[in-house]
């Protein structure tokens, strides 16, 4: 993928099929280290799926016979000499954590991209599921949390267009 953002898309959307309710994106820049944590409540994988899930021939969907999201986002990681993982249990304490470490001085570190705009597509396409976003970068931090706000909007739906186009004012006047 061209861009870190649209992996973050990829592996959120994986959370929301796995029928998270919450699902947690954090990027932490710290000098030329930039780390990608995606977290979610969902239904986890077994012990076999997490070892075969980074293999771009294994895929869970049925309109085609390869998934590669989360194998590219592990070369991607692997090929600035980064790190990558994946902890996921089923059963009472459910959930998968994705990990991805990368150096962002390497010649092969993929961009970080739009991440406000997969953030507000996750939204948009899953109004019914919350979303926290945290990015530390150059000592500060840039935060959205879902829940946060569909408790001021008593009932408004996240999808609303003008609910949407105030997320993206509030996501990137942090980023100012």
């Amino acid at each position: 993928m061209k861009e870190l953002s649209l992996n973050i898309l990829d592996v959120a959307e994986n959370s929301v099929k796995a029928g998270a309710t919450l699902t947690e994106i954090t990027v932490d820049e710290q000098g030329n280290t930039l780390t990608l944590t995606i977290r979610d409540d969902g239904c986890g994988m077994d012990e076999e799926t997490v070892k075969a899930v980074t293999d771009p021939f294994y895929t869970t969907r049925t309109t085609r016979s390869v998934g590669l999201g989360v194998p590219l986002l592990k070369l991607a990681a692997e090929q600035t000499g980064g790190s990558f993982g994946i902890e996921s249990s089923v059963g009472e304490s459910h959930g998968t954590t994705v990990k991805a470490t990368f150096d962002k001085s390497h010649i092969d570190f993929t961009p970080l991209g739009d991440v406000t705009a997969s953030i507000l597509t996750l939204i948009q396409g899953h109004p019914d599921t919350d979303f926290y976003f945290l990015h530390r970068i150059d000592g500060k931090e840039i935060s959205l949390d879902t829940r946060e706000i569909r408790a001021v909007l008593d009932g408004v739906p996240l999808d609303t267009y003008e609910v949407i186009k105030w997320i993206e004012g509030y996501i990137n006047e942090q980023y100012e």
